[in-house]
């Protein structure tokens, strides 16, 4: 078993030692080879952690300076260089206003505004973790680095839900697809929409992909891949949902995934808090939530892409800005205009079989992946009911492949072939020099050979001889 070095035992005792009662706790650290004066110093190796990992640390412990260097840097642009502006404006405002309608086209200058929310949620959720919520959990006394850091990612959470999932409700009941799942669909192709709709979308957009950039930088946990596979899906749907102009069932979908997002945060944070009942409580409203929104509304808006986009959208091709669309034309051969709404806005969009399914096929692959995690829910609550508390298995803890990242290793050391006395010799020097320092057990009982002057001396050949 290791000591708090973080050093192992070998399975025999230290060289020399047998005459003391004391067992081998840690093992040599040095020893002298047969036949020769050549030293063999035992210490730590840490594998090669190649360029990506330092570099992710280092940009996890500067988001909050970063973001802000970036955005200041953005805002003097814009208010001190003139000619600039036609250029910045894009990061903060929306883009392709058609004042005839009062509403809002899709286009390439969305990307701007998009970066501009990547990089504020960036900066706005490592700032609201460490300044607020980190003291925050430790008024409840949760004083663990690990359970804190996680206390403040799923306060983040709650608060961002709490701004967006009322957003979305709001945009809903405000649409004619409210309570009714034909009107989806309706009014195909709009290349316009609403103010806010377009800022629901982008920024929903840019926090998915802000997603995919935290879970690659911070510490894999279990699910990585789960988790990678969901955001990607996830933004795809949203970008294709913006860019083929269906924001109705966008937003649709949003809602009844988000608003599971505000019960499990709450849960989460009230088990950090030692609220375990409460948290029991609220667990349960969230596996409720979770089973009507992911398993019953989201099944019942695959059922509708099936069952009435055939029947209400026009089968064909559209072309051009909204004011002067050209279509239904016959679809091309080959599958290239799939993804030309992704790179020209006022180019063919289409709707036939194959669309349906290009939108059919992710949103199946995604329930999948939710059901694998209810199953799991359904685990832990059938923990709370034989009287264990609620946790949730998914995601709490790093990957287990990160544990092992050192090894020992032996290096040969030459002593010095000048002649010096003892009194001369700088021990210390040579211990910084090589890597060795005066250990102690976790008991702080010093280990055989570690803290013996006179022993090392000997080991090196520099012993002073007694005449």
């Amino acid at each position: 078993m290791g000591d708090s070095h973080g050093f192992v035992a070998d399975e025999k005792t230290v060289a020399g030692s047998s005459k003391s009662s004391r067992p081998a706790t840690n093992g040599q650290r040095y020893m002298q080879t047969s036949g020769s004066n050549v030293v063999l110093v035992r210490r730590l190796k840490r594998k090669d952690e190649g360029l990506w990992k330092p570099l992710a640390r280092w940009f996890v412990e500067n988001q909050v300076g970063l973001s802000l260097n970036l955005l200041a840097l953005l805002f003097l642009a814009h208010a001190c260089i003139p000619k600039a502006r036609v250029h910045t404006t894009k990061f903060f405002h929306l883009s392709y206003y058609n004042a005839k309608t009062g509403k809002y086209a899709a286009g390439s200058d969305d990307a701007c505004l998009i970066a501009f929310f990547i990089v504020l949620f960036t900066g706005l959720r490592a700032g609201t973790m460490d300044y607020i919520l980190a003291p925050f959990g430790r008024l409840f006394e949760i004083n663990k680095k690990k359970d804190l850091t996680r206390f403040t990612e799923q306060a983040w959470l709650l608060v961002y839900y709490l701004v967006f999932w009322p957003t979305g409700v709001y945009l809903y009941y405000n649409s004619p697809a409210w309570l009714n799942m034909r009107e989806l669909w309706t009014d195909w192709p709009n290349r316009e929409m609403g103010g806010l709709m377009k800022w629901y979308m982008i920024a929903q957009w840019a926090f998915w992909l802000q997603q995919i950039i935290v879970i690659n930088i911070e510490d894999r946990r279990k699910d990585h891949w789960q988790m990678f596979s969901h955001h990607i899906i996830t933004t795809a749907l949203i970008s294709s949902c913006y860019c083929y102009h269906h924001t109705r069932v966008g937003m649709f979908i949003l809602v009844i995934m988000d608003v599971v997002d505000l019960f499990l945060p709450v849960a989460k944070c009230l088990k950090y808090c030692g609220y375990t009942t409460l948290c029991d409580y609220v667990f349960a409203l969230f596996m409720v939530s979770w089973f009507v929104a992911r398993h019953v509304f989201y099944i019942m808006v695959c059922w509708s892409i099936y069952a009435h986009t055939p029947e209400i959208m026009p089968n064909g091709c559209f072309v051009g800005p909204n004011d002067s669309l050209v279509g239904p034309l016959e679809a091309p051969a080959g599958f290239t205009y799939l993804i030309e709404p992704f790179f020209n806005s006022t180019g063919r969009v289409c709707f036939n079989e194959t669309v349906k399914w290009a939108f059919l096929t992710p949103l199946l692959l995604l329930q999948g992946i939710t059901i694998f995690w209810f199953t799991m829910i359904v685990r832990v609550a059938v923990k709370v009911i034989s009287g264990g508390g609620a946790e949730d298995t998914r995601s709490d803890d790093e990957a287990d492949e990160e544990e092992d990242e050192e090894e020992l290793i032996y290096e040969e050391v030459h002593p010095l072939e000048q002649e010096v006395g003892v009194e001369e010799l700088d021990l210390k020097s040579w211990e910084r020099r090589n890597g060795l320092k005066k250990q102690a057990s976790a008991s702080g009982v010093s280990l055989p050979g570690h803290s013996d002057r006179k022993e090392l001396l000997g080991r090196i050949g520099c012993e002073k001889q007694v005449e």
